[in-house]
């Protein structure tokens, strides 16, 4: 997802910017074009840009970790900077954040290990890595044998591991926009449906999810998901647009989780929600590369 968003923005800011496209391998390795550079060569042309877009979802690079290679450059980054891109990469972190600013959140607990999981469980279960794209290691579970499988898993991916307790409810995203002009644009609300237990890796990306946008909602609960989406990207910190996912329940709405580098393709959620009110794929983009630019300006003048 990380390449297939990098290859649709820069064919939509080709024709009124010049691209630098950079690829980090999963062995880390840096290259342009298909020609290998070492960190010290990516770090130095990453330095002659006006504008890093770092459209990398998971680790190394949704959790701050670009924005803050971008921050010692000198250069301007598209999205949210170092403290809220880890902050927001930290599912357990951004619960607390939430629940402090008044945002229902499920409840849950952190655990390292499968002994520490198995005590005093609570079935069933959504069991995820805490600081990990993609949903990947997400799974449901109703037994104790499966809480083990799961948390095993998910161990591999990450040394923290949320056991969250099973929500029902539409699962609905909002985005939030940071826009140049120092406008906040709130999406219409996009409802996802999937047959799976649980909106994993497998189901976000096998082409098996219906989006609908603007979902179909009360026009209170589509207010207080706008209401909430806001509050938590405020409380966060994030620029640029952030999606933020909620449960919306008989009670009101539950945060999910907040993604500070949704993906990026036309066919994503974000730029669909944005379409919906008549903002084009390369509009978005633009306006994404246009606030990072000015943002950067106002703080190093």
């Amino acid at each position: 997802m990380s390449l297939a968003s990098a290859a649709a923005v820069r064919e939509a800011l080709a024709a009124t910017h010049d691209v630098v496209a950079l690829t980090i391998g999963r062995d880390r390795t840096w290259s342009v074009d298909g020609t290998a550079l070492s960190f010290a060569e990516a770090v130095a042309l990453v330095a002659t840009c006006d504008v890093l877009l770092p459209a990398v979802h998971g680790p190394h690079g949704e959790d701050g970790t670009l924005a803050a290679l971008a921050d010692l450059a000198g250069v301007a980054c598209v999205g949210s900077g170092v403290r809220a891109g880890a902050i927001g990469m930290d599912k357990w972190v951004t619960k607390l954040v939430a629940a402090a600013v008044g945002v229902a959140v499920a409840d849950g607990r952190v655990v390292r290990g499968v002994a520490e999981a198995s005590d005093d469980p609570r079935l069933p279960a959504v069991v995820k890595p805490v600081a990990c794209g993609s949903s990947h290691g997400v799974r449901r579970v109703d037994t104790l044998a499966e809480l083990g499988e799961a948390v095993a898993a998910a161990l591999e991916l990450d040394d923290r591991v949320l056991v969250e307790e099973v929500v029902t409810g539409r699962e609905i995203d909002v985005a939030v926009l940071r826009r140049a002009d120092g406008t906040t644009v709130v999406s219409p609300p996009l409802e996802i449906g999937h047959a799976g237990a649980v909106f994993d890796t497998a189901t976000k990306y096998d082409g098996s999810a219906r989006f609908v946008v603007p979902a179909v909602l009360d026009p209170a609960d589509a207010d207080r998901l706008a209401a909430d989406a806001r509050t938590v990207v405020d409380a966060l910190g994030c620029e640029g647009v952030a999606r933020v996912d909620f449960f919306l329940t008989a009670d009101g709405p539950v945060l999910n989780e907040v993604n500070t580098m949704p993906g990026l393709t036309a066919h994503s959620q974000v730029p669909r929600m944005f379409a919906a009110v008549g903002m084009t794929y390369p509009e978005l983009v633009a306006e994404l590369v246009a606030g990072a630019w000015v943002r950067h300006a106002s703080r190093t003048s």
